[in-house]
């Protein structure tokens, strides 16, 4: 079957990205409004995109039925700092609490259970349930499409400090086993990262 997304909805499209981009990873993006307000939302258009600087992206999409920016992006265009927890199956359920597009004076932490834990370089606070958390500085927001519903934007973000908990960490190594990260697949479906397999590379010749 061929799609010509210029000749189907955008909602259709969508469809078909969240069931092929798949497994994606979860940013769990708290950020602190400029009056002050915790907010956590979890978004799985997210990835790393270099390490000199630590520099990480997530999309966060204009809201499906009206066109509107969401209170993640908002908070961190006015303050230019946000924290992305990375999930784990062990407070997955409370995340999903956080999906809904409440209303800007809602806290999810509240709403959630979460536990909103002070930050050392920047103000909004990380979840203290969450075994990775990356502190980060806005580096830059590239806005994609035409405002409408169903564009969005990439926010991408530097890294300024690294929260791994011990017990995850050995010798230089994240142990995925004890982080237990989940991956977003289409719907309400999510997949562990429990079955693995190793392909060797290639060694370049001399």
């Amino acid at each position: 079957m061929i799609f010509d997304p210029s000749e189907i909805p955008f909602q259709e499209t969508h469809k078909l990205m969240i069931g092929s981009i798949i497994p994606r990873p979860i940013a769990f993006v708290s950020t602190r409004s400029k009056d002050g307000k915790n907010n956590v939302a979890p978004f799985s258009y997210f990835n790393g995109v270099c390490s000199k600087p630590p520099t990480i992206m997530f999309a966060p999409a204009r809201r499906g039925w009206d066109g509107e920016e969401k209170d993640t992006l908002i908070n961190i265009r006015d303050t230019e700092e946000f924290v992305v927890n990375i999930v784990s199956e062990s407070f997955a359920e409370k995340m999903v609490m956080c999906a809904t597009d409440f209303d800007s004076d809602v806290d999810e932490f509240e709403i959630s259970g979460l536990t909103p834990t002070n930050s050392q370089k920047i103000k909004p606070p990380r979840v203290g349930e969450a075994k990775i958390s990356f502190e980060c500085k806005l580096n830059q927001i590239v806005e994609i499409g035409d405002g409408t519903a169903g564009s969005g934007f990439v926010v991408i973000g530097t890294i300024v400090l690294f929260h791994i908990d011990d017990g995850i960490y050995d010798n230089g190594r994240i142990l995925t086993d004890k982080l237990e990260p989940l991956g977003r697949l289409a719907g309400n479906w999510y997949t562990r990262s429990t079955d693995t397999l190793i392909i060797d590379r290639k060694v370049k010749p001399d």
